[in-house]
């Protein structure tokens, strides 16, 4: 269960969920984690520094979600610094509303989720190096905060490339990665059960779990085996 599965997770006041690539199932992940550690007896905030496409209320539907999920309530702008309406890459809305995304904008909306919490979930936005603007990435955002980032592997064909490629870059940043989440989006995928027996060892991560078909829940997973 992902509840055994925190006992993992190094000791932190936040966490940066990141992903293989965009439409992973993030927030999906972000949500059970969020739920998981509510059921630690914690006061649990979310945040999304950063989001691009919203419904006819002005709200973006991952931000939806991650504050239904939680059960800290704060000001929407702590939540969520940056929105954009078209569902486009963040760093192409950003230009085109001429907007400059601030890091020291989204710590101090995330200092102050903090100072009400015992954790802060935090998503990114796309895959792990989704460009912010030209200099800078997703990547920068656990950077700035110093979070230990989970990793959700979107499981299908080329999930195997796509996990140590992005653990790569996390790792090469100094950043510490906690642990990884397989979603299986793919319903039809050849030799899945062979291909996450290649992530668990490939990836040295303990899996968190293995969010189910259905999208409804966490399967249960053994845990790591050494290599």
């Amino acid at each position: 269960m992902i509840d055994a599965a925190l006992f993992s997770l190094p000791p932190s006041r936040g966490y940066f969920i990141t992903g293989t690539d965009t439409g992973v199932g993030k927030t999906h992940a972000a949500c059970l984690l969020i739920e998981a550690l509510k059921r630690q007896g914690l006061r649990v905030a979310a945040m999304k520094p950063v989001a691009a496409g919203v419904g006819t209320d002005g709200m973006n539907e991952d931000v939806r979600r991650l504050v239904a999920a939680s059960n800290v309530r704060a000001p929407l702008e702590q939540v969520n610094p940056y929105c954009f309406a078209p569902a486009i890459a963040p760093h192409v809305a950003a230009q085109q509303a001429g907007v400059c995304m601030s890091l020291e904008v989204m710590e101090q909306a995330y200092e102050k989720l903090a100072a009400q919490s015992d954790a802060v979930v935090v998503e990114g936005a796309g895959g792990f190096l989704v460009p912010m603007d030209e200099a800078r990435g997703m990547d920068a955002i656990p950077l700035r905060l110093k979070l230990p980032v989970i990793l959700v592997v979107g499981l299908r064909l080329g999930c195997l490339n796509h996990a140590l490629l992005t653990a790569e870059a996390i790792r090469a940043r100094g950043l510490v990665l906690a642990g990884w989440v397989g979603n299986r989006i793919d319903p039809h995928m050849e030799m899945g059960e062979e291909n996450l027996t290649a992530l668990r060892s490939l990836l040295r991560l303990p899996c968190l779990g293995l969010i189910a078909r259905n999208g409804m829940s966490l399967e249960h997973d053994d845990p790591p085996k050494p290599c």
